[in-house]
This record gives C-alpha cells, structure tokens and sequence, in this order.
C-alpha cells in the first residue's frame, strides 16, 4: 500500500503529454464534486499560487435527483439535459468560475457525458437539477430534445439491449450499460446537438482541447467540435496513464496522469469503457500532502530521466536531467546512501519535509558536492519515506 501510495504522488511526474495548460504549468487536479464558488476560490488562493495548471470539475449538465440511495456521485453521469445547473452550481456560478480560473492562469477541463441519458428504469416526471421534465420510458428528454428517434434501442442484437460483453465491439457501441439509455452517435442530429453543447463550453471560457487529446481531426476542427466520428465511441480515444507501466518504475510512459485512477484526467466520459468514477482517497489524500511536487513536475517538465539507482529491492531514486532528483524508501529498513543526483552543488530544501521560505527550509536540508553527490537517508518509519529536491528549491 505503502508503494502504491508513493505512486500517485509521483505519477504525474512522468506524464509527458502536453494538456495545453499556461506555459510553464503541467500539472491538473480533479476536484470532484466540488461547488463552483468553492473552485473559483481555490483557483485564485491555492492552485495558482501552486503553480497548477488546470482542473478536471464534475459534469456541470443538468442531471437527475436519485433520492433512494440519497443523493449518490453517480446521478451526475445521468443527464436530463445540457442545462448548465447542477448541485454544483447554476450557469451564472459556472461562467464565473471558469472566468476567475483562467484570469489566474488556472484552466477548466469538464468532464462532459455524451455517450447517453438517464437510466431506463428511472420515473418520469421534473426530479432533476434544473426542474426539467423527462420520461425515459418514452425516451422522452425534450429539454435537448431528445426523442425516441434518437436512441440505440433497435440496434442492440442483445435481447436485452445491454452490454453482456466488452470484448464484443458492437455491443460497447450499441447496447446500454447498467440500463442507461444509449444516444444513437451515428445520427447527424445526435452529433451536432452534442457537438453544440461542447461549443458552448467552450465559449465560456474552459479548455479547447483541439486536436491534442483527440488525436484526430475528424473529431474536431478549427478550435470547435464539428463532428463526431462513429465507431469507437468518443471516450475510448482519450489519453490516460497506463496503469500496468506506473506498477514498474523503469517503465515510465507518456499520458495524462497524477493519480492511478481509471478516470484520472479523463475528459470526456464514456460508461462503456470506464465502470468507475472518481479517483481513490487514498491517492486524493497523498497527492495533497505533496503539494510541492506540484511545482517539482513544473521545474522538471521537459528533462531527461537520468542517474537511475536502486537497491536491487525497493529503494530507488533518478533525476530529471539536471533540474530534479527524487528518492524513495519503501523497504522494512533505512535508506542510506550516497547518490549522484546531477544537480549544480549548494543546499537544497527537500520539498517533500518542508517549504523553502526565503532562504532558510522548513523541512530537511541536502547538501550536493562540487561533483553533484549528495548523501540521502531516509527512515523507513518515516510518514513520508522519499526524499525531493530541485533547482528552484535552493538555498
């Protein structure tokens, strides 16, 4: 546990993909479920300050009230309309907040629900966040509108019409997943109403995601959605981190990424492919308590993975050219070693123990020779067992 947890504080290190954040910022957050007014505020006192470059914020579309279990996170991957109200906050709050995040450089990636509606199995009638009427036993959303016309019903071969196997693609792309009502992609209205929301979205103000994230101009042109390829559905395309190379440290790879989570930093949602929601507490919790790294991924971003070493066990430490170095001890004993870090010589403040304030360090100080060697040691009873350095984290 403990090395997984080390993971997710590292994990956005590596992620080398650019997410068309403020130059000189690299590094997003997800604050799931978060009210708008709370987000604008921590963009303008926290993020800002902390050198973040953007956030993932939960769907802002109108949405259906599920009263029994009260309340649950997985109603706002229900959509009623594309309203933009929710228990986050209404369109005025929305606009606001993405307008005060980009004046301070901050950037809003929303996690946008295109791939269906509500539940089929959910009452007609005005339970939504916006008041909106709906009956999805007639496929009946006139707040978008959306009509009968405008679902896979009679294409799924299932019977049943949901999805029985993921390993059969026109099941993933025609059938309903745990009963949500599927939007019929390959018709023209479909797209275009979608694409009509995600222009307005991006009118507002939250990121443009052109043809960076979706690796294809068939998806986008010219700044705004203009169609959607059928086939794959939308979200399957999207980059996120690997989790099977973040398990091995040598094996670093490129994507969006910070937490090992399967909706870390994914834009746009797509049940068919992503069964969970949110990233793990555990990851949520160790990512703040490193908040510096933060600013470590910023100081570093663009460097070579250098002056790699190990124990043969699990103590492990490399660079980032001549800009970083990092140290881990999740081995049951001390980490004492020598190490050359490529590092100018001087006095670093670790940035994991404490904050450089001025000129004097809060946490544990690491004092690199003429030769860029450092001595390192870290308990193996310590809360926080790894050891960060950079260069605008010296003395």
């Amino acid at each position: 546990m403990k090395f997984f947890l080390l993971l997710s504080v590292i994990g956005f290190c590596w992620a080398q993909h650019a997410p068309h954040t403020k130059s000189g910022r690299t590094s997003i957050v997800h604050l799931f479920e978060w009210r708008w007014v709370d987000v604008a505020l921590e963009c303008e006192r926290y993020l800002a300050p902390k050198g973040f470059g953007g956030v993932q914020i939960s769907p802002p579309n109108e949405n259906v009230v599920i009263t029994d279990p009260s309340r649950p996170w997985w109603e706002r991957y229900q959509p009623v309309s594309y309203k933009l109200c929710t228990r986050s906050g209404n369109e005025s709050e929305f606009k606001d907040m993405v307008t005060r995040c980009n004046n301070v450089g901050v950037r809003i990636y929303v996690d946008a629900v295109i791939n269906h509606m509500t539940g089929s199995g959910v009452s007609a009638g005005t339970s939504s966040t916006c008041g909106s009427y709906f009956n999805p036993g007639t496929r009946d959303f006139p707040a978008v509108p959306y009509s009968g016309w405008d679902f896979n019903d009679g294409k799924c071969k299932t019977g049943n019409g949901e999805i029985k196997s993921y390993n059969v693609a026109y099941q993933v792309r025609d059938c309903r997943l745990v009963g949500l009502l599927d939007l019929a992609l390959a018709k023209d209205y479909v797209r275009s109403t979608i694409a009509e929301y995600l222009n307005r979205l991006i009118d507002i103000g939250v990121i443009d995601l052109g043809g960076e994230t979706i690796a294809s101009s068939e998806y986008f042109g010219n700044g705004h959605v203009t169609e959607f390829k059928y086939g794959a559905k939308l979200g399957t395309v999207l980059r996120k981190w690997n989790g099977e190379k973040m398990a091995y440290l040598k094996n670093w790879g490129e994507g969006w990424g910070f937490m090992p989570s399967d909706r870390a930093l994914v834009f746009v949602d797509n049940h068919d492919n992503q069964r969970g929601h949110g990233a793990g507490g555990a990851s949520i919790l160790t990512f703040w308590d490193a908040r510096n790294m933060v600013i470590f991924r910023n100081v570093v971003d663009g460097q070579p993975f250098t002056n790699w070493w190990d124990n043969g066990s699990n103590q492990v430490a490399f660079g980032r050219g001549n800009k970083g170095f990092i140290v881990f001890n999740n081995d049951d004993w001390a980490l004492s070693a020598t190490l050359q870090t490529g590092l100018p010589s001087g006095t670093y403040c670790d940035v994991i123990s404490g904050d450089k304030i001025g000129d004097n360090c809060t946490g544990i100080q690491i004092n690199v020779s003429c030769d860029g060697n450092a001595y390192f040691s870290i308990s193996n009873s310590a809360e926080d067992p790894f050891i960060a350095i950079h260069t605008e984290s010296k003395l």
